[in-house]
């Protein structure tokens, strides 16, 4: 499939690991490419993409329209634009050969909202995200621990208020799901280097809840599922 897109990182190896970034309204894949650099000496076997939105946004890109924006039609617009997300994720899936079990989807703003909402529409898309200043266009009713979501949001976020990811870090508790939420002091609608070293560490260093599921089941997850930033 045709989509813009910037390749941040592809080891010489076959990848072990999938990281896709997904930018905000108007922003473009170089700019947000500059996040996945601190992503990729940590992980020297992911394949590293930023993708931009499917459609023009001024100068940049975006997943959907915000002009008119309200609560009533965003969940509309999300759904609308869906398969088309989840399709460019499945592409890159299949172009590295790294399987969802792999795979983290990484977005700020909108893109923090495209990753959500992929994971409440496909459940096992992926098994992180992190959300830089995100919410969900309607809070999940069901979760499945497939997914680790890492919620990252500025405590002076003006554009899309703490609050909406506090709701959604209450909804997935709520139905079960695994989910962690730190709030950066005084940041505003941003990413900044606090940001980054809670997104890093989370995805060194967080077990998934799966893990501790499979464990008190007698289970043992399959090592071809466990990997270093998982």
């Amino acid at each position: 499939m045709t989509h813009d897109h910037f390749v941040v990182q592809s080891p010489d190896k076959p990848a072990q690991q999938l990281l896709l970034l997904f930018h905000g309204v108007g922003d473009n894949p170089v700019s947000m490419g500059q996040i996945g650099s601190w992503f990729a000496p940590l992980f020297p076997d992911a394949l590293i993409v930023s993708v931009g939105g499917a459609e023009a946004s001024g100068t940049g890109r975006q997943w959907f329209s915000v002009d008119g924006i309200s609560e009533e039609n965003r969940q509309q617009r999300v759904d609308a634009i869906m398969p088309t997300f989840i399709e460019t994720v499945r592409h890159w899936q299949q172009q590295s050969g790294v399987r969802p079990q792999a795979t983290a989807l990484i977005g700020f703003s909108q893109g923090a909202i495209m990753a959500l909402e992929s994971i409440k529409a496909l459940p096992g898309l992926a098994s992180r995200v992190i959300a830089f200043n995100g919410r969900y266009a309607t809070l999940p009713t069901v979760a499945s621990t497939a997914t680790t979501v890492h919620l990252i949001h500025g405590g002076e976020d003006r554009v899309i208020d703490l609050s909406l990811a506090v709701a959604a870090q209450e909804a997935l508790l709520a139905v079960g799901g695994d989910v962690t939420l730190d709030i950066v002091e005084d940041l505003p609608h941003a990413i900044d280097d606090r940001s980054m070293q809670l997104a890093l560490d989370h995805l060194r260093y967080t077990v998934p809840k799966h893990y501790f599921d499979e464990a008190l089941s007698g289970s043992t997850p399959k090592d071809d599922d466990i990997i270093e930033m998982m």
